[in-house]
């Protein structure tokens, strides 16, 4: 019985001799989750008998030490710079199920948050941009990437809590993934604040213009609207409007890549609701149908502000610039002509156009406001600026027309995260009026609500 007993306590020291190698060896974990505060939670994903088969653990481990920050990047949808934290690879590898098994929600919030996402401390704030109703934005600097970005802290109000233009950016942006719409990288949620993380750029298309003494190269409008029309194609896919659409609102980077952003008063067109607010879209690149009072729309309202946009990078200056709603019609109409029952049927009874009255104007020539346009430009630019929202050519319809054709087809099968640029001999040419090819560090920022 004794050597019996002692055989027992041999067997049973080696087994916890073994089972220590294996701690040390870090293959045998503790089966620790994290929580969404980015602190250790009680775990579950394996029984407690996997955990004590040191032959079954050490199986399955040996899958998950083979996974590289690759691997983490493509999982999570982590930019390919991330620096993930010391250790973070062994850790993830002990929480999260096989790849080919799909990760919940819950464990995917918390890997995000063990790396830094969500957190305050992950960005250094460095230089104040701007300032809106709602929002304050800085530059600052990733500590995950090392990279630029832009920190838009929208001040919460007890009362009313999160401005409705915040939450239909996020609500919007988050599940729009596009090269030329900006990326939102980051979320933070505190007491006193929203802080929206965004990609950083150098400036906007209205500074970009300033700084050709308002003369672009013909050639670099055709790039910037055939992305702008590339980044409203998607979203009016995905049946959402901008409503926001000016120079201000398109971001440009040191590539030359021009990205949407300002999605604050964004809507999805799917809601069951037809009638919006006829307060969006500022007065120069709002089109008649919403001056007049307008509520029903859909995706033309964003297409007369793409030919507004095309007219000021042509000519260096806006093209319809009201100081009111009335004077803005008047400009509209002495330059398009004043609407009449043959170019916009219905015109004559609506109430709000005959309270006030407007003189008989008739159509100017485009071309006399704009000799640097070519008849392919002049086409499409009519096909934008039409009185009827249903009679202007969508944005998928416009990236076909023939005023693109000398980009080639290649930039027509774009996957949609791929730059223009990434199409062999696309390239911006030197701008005639340009004062300095150098981008300044600081700007004023145009994603501010």
């Amino acid at each position: 019985q004794t050597n019996m007993m002692e055989a027992v306590l041999i067997f049973c020291l080696f087994l916890i001799n073994f089972y220590l190698r294996l701690c040390i060896a870090g293959i045998v974990h503790e089966n620790v989750k994290m929580g969404s505060d980015g602190e250790s939670d009680q775990a579950s994903g394996t029984s407690s008998d996997e955990v004590q088969s040191p032959v079954r653990v050490r199986m399955r481990n040996n899958h998950h030490r083979r996974i590289s920050n690759e691997d983490i990047n493509k999982r999570l949808s982590l930019p390919a710079d991330i620096r993930l934290p010391e250790g973070y690879l062994e850790k993830f590898a002990m929480n999260s199920p096989p790849f080919d098994k799909p990760m919940s929600r819950r464990l995917r919030r918390a890997s995000l948050s063990e790396i830094g996402f969500g957190k305050l401390e992950t960005y250094i704030k460095l230089d104040k941009l701007g300032e809106g109703t709602y929002a304050t934005v800085f530059k600052g600097r990733s500590k995950l990437t090392d990279n630029l970005v832009a920190l838009k802290e929208i001040r919460l109000e007890h009362e009313e809590g999160a401005p409705c233009t915040a939450i239909r950016e996020v609500s919007l942006l988050k599940d729009l993934k596009h090269a030329n719409i900006v990326t939102l990288h980051d979320i933070i949620h505190t007491e006193k604040c929203l802080t929206l993380v965004f990609e950083y750029l150098e400036k906007d298309l209205k500074q970009y213009m300033d700084d050709c003494g308002s003369i672009m190269s013909i050639h670099n409008v055709k790039i910037f609207l055939f992305q702008l029309l590339r980044g409203l194609a998607y979203c009016h896919k995905r049946k959402v409007l901008h409503r926001d659409l000016k120079p201000q609102n398109l971001l440009i980077n040191d590539k030359g890549e021009l990205k949407l952003a300002d999605f604050g008063l964004a809507r999805a067109k799917s809601v069951p609701t037809k009638t919006y607010s006829n307060e969006v879209v500022t007065l120069w690149y709002r089109p008649p149908d919403v001056l007049l009072g307008s509520t029903e729309y859909s995706t033309p309202i964003d297409m007369w502000g793409v030919g507004c946009i095309f007219y000021e990078m042509i000519t260096g200056r806006p093209l319809f610039p009201g100081s009111t709603v009335e004077d803005e019609l008047h400009l509209i109409f002495r330059i398009l002509g004043t609407p009449t029952a043959e170019t916009w049927p219905g015109i004559a009874t609506s109430e709000e156009f005959k309270t006030y009255n407007f003189p008989r104007y008739h159509a100017e020539p485009i071309v006399n406001h704009a000799p640097r346009i070519d008849s392919d430009g002049l086409d499409l630019l009519l096909k934008l600026l039409q009185f009827e929202a249903k009679d202007r050519v969508s944005a998928e319809e416009a990236l076909r027309h023939s005023y693109f054709r000398t980009l080639g087809e290649h930039v027509q099968s774009l996957p949609d995260t791929a730059s223009i640029f990434s199409v062999k001999g696309i390239q911006l040419h030197r701008d005639p009026g340009k004062r300095s090819s150098i981008h300044p560090e600081s700007s004023k920022s145009p994603i501010i609500n």
